[in-house]
């Protein structure tokens, strides 16, 4: 017989379970597109057809519905690392994830600022967002710095808030929609050797 030290594995959602998860992950999306990641979670709940009990039992609180509305987003940026990871010019390939990853946390008004608070708090749900993000930026960063590209002392840390300052910056702006590159583009040169 197993021990009493064995994890349980998790049991399936029933049909009518799964369908509320998905209408609040729908929901979610569009409430956050519409008013940020501070939209109200009981006008959520409310138009995916559910009380607030339904989703703080699927969503603990308002990261963990973040972080679920966004991990396809972060499946998609760490895709996109990869096949960066291979591409000939190590600095470029790490510019450019750099923009994309700068682009998605512009597409909702507060992610960028959640992100930043999470960063370093292991406790919270995005934290689930934010690590993945940083070995997939840290691959990167690595390549560019044994090609000799990008200064050392450099830390995927340190880029992870710039990017996240950047489409902040640039979220707090919307008149001018070339601020985030023109940031960008100032912040690397002093990446670089």
């Amino acid at each position: 017989m197993a021990s009493g030290t064995a994890h349980a594995l998790p049991r399936p959602m029933r049909a009518d379970a799964r369908r509320n998860y998905e209408r609040l992950l729908t929901e979610a999306r569009r409430s956050f597109a519409e008013h940020g990641t501070d939209a109200s979670l009981e006008d959520i709940a409310r138009r995916a057809g559910v009380g607030i009990g339904t989703l703080y039992r699927h969503f603990p609180n308002r990261h963990a519905l973040m972080n679920a509305v966004f991990q396809e987003a972060l499946t998609s940026l760490i895709e996109r690392s990869r096949e960066l990871a291979e591409a000939e010019q190590p600095c470029g390939a790490l510019v450019e994830w750099l923009g994309t990853l700068i682009t998605h946390a512009g597409e909702y008004r507060g992610l960028s600022q959640a992100l930043m608070s999470a960063s370093h708090d292991e406790s919270s749900a995005l934290s689930q967002c934010s690590v993945p993000m940083r070995e997939a930026g840290g691959r990167l960063l690595e390549r560019a710095q044994r090609a000799g590209h990008v200064r050392p002392e450099v830390s995927i840390d340190d880029l992870m808030q710039l990017t996240n300052a950047i489409a902040l910056a640039a979220e707090q702006s919307p008149s001018d929609p070339h601020l985030a590159d023109r940031l960008l583009k100032l912040t690397l040169t002093g990446l670089r050797r």
